[in-house]
């Protein structure tokens, strides 16, 4: 799912939304240098099927993540993300050999810091989810919006409005309240730091695909950072090694199809509308993750999480459509 959020937010920038020609069943409107009996879907329906799909991603990232915190209690982290990564290497490949696109690069070190930080991004999230509620270890993880502006400004030396400011500081608001203490013992909840590290990861990752994106395509770019995470994984694994059963090992299959049904919605979804339409429909992720949190394992908001999530999601929204 990180792999996912780094790149949406890169690609959407750059879609350009055009006219869809579909036959005509009814009436026919005849335009200049248009054919007979067909006619121009209205732009508006291309940009509410954009949310559709966004919304489809949002629920198969979900399901991933219950389907991952089901496993956590019985299963290393590590293996998990092992089994992630060979999954997306196997479905990168075909593209990759089908695009013809060449390995050969002038940024190696851009793909290295690429891939080890997205690979943290996804060890954080997937480790996070086994030590707090679902809907908590994915909303902070989805806290990238936040932290991209100002990895750009200080890095990249982009720009950054008042708009943008506002956001983020409603949004880091609200991450206050998640992460206030559950007891006089204690500053702040591991778990939370944890999932909230995930989601600064991912911003680092998605600044330095900004940082290459002139020159680098993104086949490329997912390949060195599937590879990577591929690695990485096999040797935290091999640490800590436990062969799944065959319930389990089909659970981590199904973790792989989901991962590549949502990438691919939310693909889909940011080539048919723009950021500031289809952006705020990522947060869907967050309302089925508690659904599925309180319906499985009886995970129950408090008055400081309904608040921190709801600032969150705010902040985040802002954000997207500021930038």
């Amino acid at each position: 799912m990180n792999l996912v959020r780094n790149l949406y937010l890169e690609s959407c920038f750059s879609q350009k939304i055009r006219p869809r020609i579909v036959p005509q069943t009814g009436h026919q409107f005849k335009g200049k240098g248009q054919k007979p009996g067909m006619q121009l879907l209205p732009h508006t329906n291309k940009r509410w099927l954009g949310p559709g799909f966004v919304v489809l991603s949002g629920f198969a990232f979900a399901f991933m993540g219950a389907l991952i915190k089901y496993l956590s209690p019985s299963l290393p982290s590590e293996v998990i993300v092992f089994f992630r990564s060979l999954i997306g290497i196997v479905v990168v490949v075909p593209l990759l050999l089908r695009q013809k696109v060449s390995m050969r690069t002038g940024v190696p070190h851009l793909h290295l810091l690429r891939g080890v930080v997205g690979f943290g991004a996804m060890y954080t999230f997937f480790y996070s989810i086994s030590l707090i509620p679902l809907s908590q270890a994915v909303l902070l993880s989805y806290t990238t919006p936040l932290f991209a502006p100002v990895i750009a400004w200080l890095w990249l030396r982009e720009g950054m409005g008042l708009k943008v400011w506002g956001a983020i500081l409603t949004g880091f608001l609200g991450v206050v309240f998640l992460l206030h203490p559950k007891s006089g013992t204690e500053l702040l909840t591991v778990g939370g730091l944890i999932a909230l590290s995930s989601g600064l990861l991912a911003a680092v990752a998605l600044t330095t695909i900004r940082r290459m994106s002139d020159t680098e395509a993104t086949t490329r770019i997912v390949f060195y950072h599937t590879f990577i995470s591929l690695l990485a994984s096999a040797v935290l694994a091999a640490i800590s090694w436990q062969t799944p059963l065959l319930e389990q090992l089909l659970l981590l299959i199904a973790i792989g199809i989901l991962a590549t049904v949502g990438q691919m919605a939310i693909t889909r979804g940011y080539s048919l509308a723009p950021v500031a339409t289809a952006g705020p429909f990522t947060y869907t992720t967050v309302v089925f993750a508690a659904v599925m949190g309180a319906v499985f394992w009886g995970e129950l908001f408090d008055v400081f999480t309904w608040g921190g999530s709801l600032l969150v999601i705010i902040g985040g929204i802002l954000a997207l459509r500021a930038k």
